[in-house]
Order: structure tokens, then C-alpha cells, then sequence
């Protein structure tokens, strides 16, 4: 509501701020339009670094300490030729070293075995069996309790060796997941997840059945179609662990 006026009088202009607010406003998007402007030149000021997304760095660099480790592997098995030479072992303690190297597994390993595939369900899948719930997001992606599950009973089964996707198992290794990636060892990989095992078959397939966590697994493959499948091998051949077997948090008793 307003305040009446003497008509004869003349009227009097109040100053608003808003006014000077909105000047400010203008002069300042005038102001970063032109710098940018500037800078431009008529190019594309976006590079190509600033597009890429969180996971294309991830896998960059996933690929990158595999070469690392490639390279640390070979200067790793120079070393060890030179060692052996000027240290003049006998037949003897090659063996030996040869022993603890395949127990370690640092050394390729070649044997029967089995590789186990997990798979991912399509993002689509509905229940496949009458009675059961429509699956959730995560009912749909194999985890990290799945990966560890096989492995665990591979070991089980006297599995002598054992390679996820192209890496070798050691007694330190790690197998862990973030959403639906594997992460092993510094790097990076998606499913399908392939799990080898050199060792007897029969032993092997046996500790997979057995498995209750992996019986659990199977029921979300016949519910929901999750992927598992189980080869069997005359003959693999495991890599040698090539990564580095510094203990970061923990030293050797004694």
C-alpha cells in the first residue's frame, strides 16, 4: 500500500537497490563473457583431458602398471640369472630355490585344471522362476563375496595354483571389487571374471559343489540368469606372479 501525495507537489524518485544490483549483475556476465571471448580466440577452449571420465583414468592407468610390471618382471628374472651365476649354487640348491619359486608362485606353472566364468545378468533380467521377487540392481552383478568364493574353494580343493583373469595368486593377493569392477593386484578389469586352477579335476569340481556360498550363487544364476560356467583342461599353463612381494603392513616373524 502506498502513501498518499500532495497532488501540487512533485513527485519524488526513490532510490532502489535492486536497480544497482541488477547493473552489477549485467556487468559482471558482460565482463566473463568477454574474457572467455578472449581467451577463446574463435577455438575450443575444452580439451580433451577434461572429457574424459573417472574410468577411462582408472583403466589408463590400470594399463600402465601392467606394462610397469612387465618391465619389473623381466629386470626382476635378469637379476635372478645374474645372482645365480656369480653365486655359483650347486644343482642342488637350484632345485631348491626352483621349489620355493613354484611355492611362491613366481614360476609358470603347467598342469590339469579347470577355469570358472562369472558373468554379469543382463540389466533387463526379470525372475525366471515362479515366486520369486523381481531382483534388484544388485541381484543382477556378480560381487566381490561371489570372486572370493571361488577362489576360496579352489583353494579347497588343492588347487596348486590359481590365476584370476591374467594374474597369478599369491599368498598375499587380494581379491576385492567396487561396484561391479574387479581391482587386483593395481588393476582394473569388468566381467566376465575367468578363474583358473591348475590341480586335480575331480578334487576341484568337488570343493565348487560343495561350496555354500557357491550353492547360493547358483540360485541367483537359475533365478535371474547370472553367468557361471566350468571348463575343464587337459593341460594349462599358469603366469608367474610378476608383481612386487614387499610386505607394506606386516614383516616375517623372526
Amino acid at each position: 500500500m502506498s502513501n498518499s501525495a500532495d497532488s501540487t507537489s512533485s513527485p519524488v524518485r526513490r532510490f532502489k537497490p535492486v536497480r544497482l544490483l541488477t547493473g552489477g549483475v549485467f556487468a559482471l556476465a558482460g565482463l566473463i563473457f568477454w574474457t572467455s571471448f578472449n581467451t577463446a580466440q574463435g577455438t575450443n577452449i575444452r580439451t580433451d583431458s577434461s572429457m574424459l571420465r573417472l574410468s577411462d583414468l582408472i583403466q589408463e592407468r590400470s594399463h600402465k602398471n601392467g606394462e610397469l610390471e612387465d618391465s619389473a618382471a623381466a629386470a626382476r628374472a635378469e637379476v635372478d640369472a645374474l645372482a645365480r651365476r656369480d653365486n655359483g649354487n650347486t644343482a642342488a640348491q637350484d632345485r631348491k630355490l626352483n621349489a620355493l619359486e613354484t611355492a611362491a608362485g613366481t614360476q609358470k606353472l603347467t598342469g590339469p585344471g579347470m577355469t570358472v566364468t562369472l558373468t554379469d545378468a543382463p540389466p533387463n533380467a526379470t525372475a525366471k522362476i515362479p515366486g520369486v521377487p523381481q531382483p534388484q540392481p544388485n541381484d543382477l552383478v556378480i560381487h566381490q563375496q561371489d570372486l572370493q568364493a571361488v577362489v576360496n574353494a579352489l583353494w579347497r580343493g588343492g588347487a596348486k595354483g590359481i590365476e584370476v583373469m591374467d594374474q597369478r595368486l599369491i599368498s598375499t593377493s587380494a581379491v576385492r571389487c567396487v561396484g561391479n569392477t574387479l581391482i587386483l593386484q593395481g588393476r582394473v578389469y569388468s566381467p566376465p571374471y575367468k578363474v583358473t586352477a591348475v590341480g586335480d579335476r575331480g578334487a576341484l569340481r568337488k570343493a565348487l559343489d560343495s561350496s555354500p556360498a557357491i550353492q547360493n550363487y547358483l540360485q541367483y544364476v537359475a533365478a535371474y540368469g547370472l553367468g557361471w560356467k566350468v571348463d575343464q583342461h587337459d593341460a594349462v599353463t599358469l603366469p608367474g606372479y610378476s608383481g612386487t612381494v614387499d610386505l607394506h603392513y606386516a614383516k616375517p616373524v623372526g
